[in-house]
């Protein structure tokens, strides 16, 4: 068995996305990054720190999914937390694992509750491929 070293995938998804966006996310109309709960948050979380972006906002997908109930999961989690304005706004998607796409599907839904955003990014640590 592999074992995957995090920090590795970490320090390449920060280097693609200042590749991508530069110093853009300092810029006060510049992207808003959005984590998804729970592994979203904490990588945004840091990702705001390293990108020395103002702030970052959790997208809670619990209300979204129609699988939990299934998978015996609760939907009770912390709120969905934006401190910016999500209409016009370009967001930076964040997750830790990109699987079916179900978590995404479930942000977007949520996000679009709050209002409508110019455009949507996803940036994932690991993608599983399904």
């Amino acid at each position: 068995m592999s074992t995957i070293d995090a920090e590795a995938l970490y320090r390449a998804l920060l280097d693609q996305i200042r590749a991508a966006y530069g110093t853009a996310f300092a810029e006060p109309a510049g992207p808003r990054l959005a984590g998804i709960y729970s592994g979203g948050a904490w990588l945004a979380e840091r990702l705001s720190r390293d990108l020395g972006a103002p702030g970052f906002g959790v997208v809670n997908v619990a209300l979204h999914r129609d699988d939990y109930a299934k998978k015996g999961l609760h939907s009770q989690a912390s709120p969905t937390a934006l401190p910016f304005d999500v209409d016009g706004a370009r967001i930076v998607l964040v997750d830790d694992v990109l699987y079916t796409g179900r978590t995404v599907r479930a942000a977007l839904n949520e996000l679009f509750d709050y209002g409508r955003p110019a455009a949507v990014e996803l940036a994932v640590l690991a993608d599983r491929g399904g």
